[in-house]
Formats: structure tokens, C-alpha cells, sequence
């Protein structure tokens, strides 16, 4: 009977695990209220090879909105805004065996794909690693940020209802003005619930 309770108490154990990694991913951090800043940043979220090539994405809205991405990044760059590619990459155990279990394995760390996908190459003139959904996790875009005296964010990315939704609600959070420009995103289901709590929170969404 030991050995049957040692196996039960390792297949709990390994199961709150991995439900703890799952709400670790979809949480929105909350960090410090900035202070008043004059600047503005475009984020290029999750724009990577193994998400926008290999996507559940249709080539159509892809092209729709890569125009929309390019010209968005063309009009920050004539504004002299900050354009800041946010890269996702599982570097944490948990999410590691999450990303395996339920993504074939995309977007760990170190794996081809993770780099920014062909069409985007070369924009960002800043890159952020990001651990999971909400690109504030680590608190190294909080810092780049800051040192630019950025205090509002434009979005554009991948996915909208995941990275882009988590992000933006972190942003808000701690005190930017957010807008989430609809089509530079793209979405595997309905946005309507993510649209809806964004406006919630005061983020602007053309």
C-alpha cells in the first residue's frame, strides 16, 4: 500500500505542478505606478517564426495585418517612438513540460523559431525576452521603459487574446496609456471577451 500512496502523492504532486505553471502563464503582474512620461513606445509582441509562420493564422489576415504592423512601425520610427520587439521564449521548467504537453514544444527557449520572423526582421530597435503571457513578467520592459521615458504603449502582435491581452492589462496596471491596434493582431478564436475587459480597463483599441 506504501508504494501506492508514494505513486498517488507523486502524480498529485506533479499535477498541482503543472496547474501552477498554467496560472503562472495567464497571470497579469502588477507592478509599480509610473510616474508622468512624455514618450511613446510601438511593442511588436511575439512576432517570432514558429508563431507567425506556423500559427493557426489564415495567410489572408497575415498579410492584413503585416501591412498594418509595417506601418505602424514606420510611423513610430518617423516620430523617433521606441520600436520594442517583445520575444517569447519558455525558459522556466514548468512551462517548458506546458509547452511540450500542449504546444508541440514551440517557442522554448533556445529552439529554432524563436527568432523574429522574416517579414519583422530587423525593425525593433530593442529586444525583451519574455517568460510568459505578459511581456512585464521579468520586469526588464519596466526598466527599458523607464530609461526611454516612455508613459504611453501602442501594441500590435501575436496572440491577440493571450501575450498581447496580458501585456496590455499589465500596462494599464501600472499607469500607461494603451491603445491595441486591433488589426496589427491576430487571434486563433474570438476576441470579443479580450476586447471587452480591455475596454474595461481603459485601453484604447482602434
Amino acid at each position: 500500500m506504501s508504494v501506492v500512496y508514494v505513486v498517488g502523492g507523486v502524480i498529485v504532486a506533479g499535477l498541482l505542478w503543472l496547474v501552477t505553471g498554467v496560472v503562472r502563464i495567464g497571470a497579469v503582474s502588477r507592478g509599480k505606478a509610473i510616474e508622468t512620461r512624455s514618450g511613446e513606445a510601438l511593442l511588436l509582441i511575439d512576432l517570432q517564426s514558429v508563431f507567425w509562420d506556423e500559427g493557426p493564422y489564415a495567410e489572408p489576415d497575415k498579410q492584413k495585418a503585416a501591412e498594418v504592423i509595417l506601418d505602424e512601425v514606420q510611423q513610430a520610427k518617423a516620430k523617433g517612438h521606441p520600436v520594442v520587439a517583445l520575444r517569447q521564449e519558455w525558459s522556466l521548467p514548468v512551462t517548458k513540460v506546458i509547452s511540450w504537453l500542449t504546444m508541440k514544444g514551440q517557442g522554448i527557449a533556445g529552439t529554432p523559431g524563436t527568432e523574429i520572423a522574416a517579414p519583422f526582421l530587423g525593425l525593433a530597435d530593442r529586444e525583451v525576452v519574455k517568460r510568459v503571457q505578459d511581456g512585464f513578467e521579468t520586469g526588464a520592459l519596466d526598466a527599458l521603459l523607464a530609461e526611454q521615458n516612455v508613459g504611453a504603449l501602442r501594441i500590435v502582435g501575436l496572440d491577440h487574446n493571450f501575450c498581447v491581452f496580458k501585456t496590455a492589462l499589465a500596462a494599464a496596471q501600472r499607469g500607461y496609456g494603451v491603445t491595441v491596434v486591433k488589426n496589427g493582431t491576430l487571434a486563433a478564436h474570438s476576441i470579443d471577451k479580450a476586447q471587452m475587459q480591455m475596454k474595461e480597463h481603459g485601453i484604447t483599441q482602434p
